[in-house]
């Protein structure tokens, strides 16, 4: 797949991509290395979903976050080799999850919103689900908050024809300081994950309360499911269910894991680092 990792500095504190020998490992970790958390049914109290998210590994600056490695990546199509490296560790997850009997409905992975303006996009990914023996519907893509700014047709038709083929579509940190609400309407995502600083105001106030509920019927009124990120407590998850949000993610549902720390054990992740 890639054959380039980021690696090295181009001036103090950035990144750029460079050739390496073995650009899948790095002392003996993965060169981008992914962990799990689980996102629960508010009713069920049950993990639903799977939120991936990736780290990366280099020999000259240590590990790396995937918000501070994204922002180099997506400067140009490395940001799609790096994509298809993370699709492989997300199908072998399922794979794994799957033969342990954990029960889950998708799991995501990050998708730059650059692969949606490939060409033959559609059929690239159905081709490369159809050989990993994964069902399309396994796979929630993860789009991030900017395609409402910089997204265009052309990356909500793909999103359409994706859909249809089975794929869900989750769009992440909605409704925080300078979003575009209304720009929401021209992607049709499946799901909405609510940011932290929109949910860090439920149970302050029944002002803030009803303001977060009438996000929640915003994105209800579009045809897709809220996510919270960032609940807490009970309190807030009975908030939520009371305002129609059924999913929730944060500290109440579990951190981020690896996968071989996903284990049935009463349908809970055993948390380690």
């Amino acid at each position: 797949m890639a054959d380039e990792i980021l690696t090295s500095e181009a001036g103090e504190g950035s990144l750029v991509f460079e050739q390496e020998d073995s650009p899948t490992t790095v002392g003996g970790l993965r060169a981008f290395e992914m962990f799990f958390r689980g996102i629960r049914e508010i009713d069920t109290g049950a993990i639903t979903f799977f939120q991936s998210k990736t780290r990366l590994n280099t020999p000259k600056l240590g590990t790396i976050p995937s918000e501070s490695f994204r922002e180099v990546a997506e400067l140009s199509k490395q940001c799609i080799s790096v994509f298809e490296l993370e699709l492989a560790q997300a199908v072998e997850a399922i794979q794994k999850f799957t033969a342990r009997d954990f029960f889950f409905r998708w799991l995501s992975v990050y998708l730059p919103p650059m692969f949606l303006l490939e060409r033959m996009a559609e059929q690239k990914m159905m081709s490369y689900i159809e050989d990993a023996g994964i069902d399309s519907n396994r796979i929630c893509f993860e789009l991030p908050l900017k395609l409402l700014t910089e997204g265009n047709a052309r990356h909500a038709k793909v999103i359409g024809n994706l859909r249809n083929r089975g794929f869900h579509f989750i769009l992440t940190g909605f409704g925080g300081t300078n979003c575009p609400l209304m720009k929401l309407s021209e992607f049709p995502v499946d799901y909405v994950m609510l940011s932290k600083e929109i949910t860090s105001y439920i149970g302050k106030s029944d002002r803030s309360n009803a303001a977060v509920h009438s996000i929640v019927d915003f994105v209800d009124g579009l045809g897709a499911d809220t996510i919270a990120d960032g609940i807490v407590n009970s309190s807030q998850a009975e908030i939520l269910f009371q305002n129609n949000c059924h999913y929730v993610a944060g500290p109440l549902s579990g951190k981020y894991t690896s996968e071989r720390y996903v284990r049935k054990k009463n349908d809970e992740i055993l948390e380690k680092e």
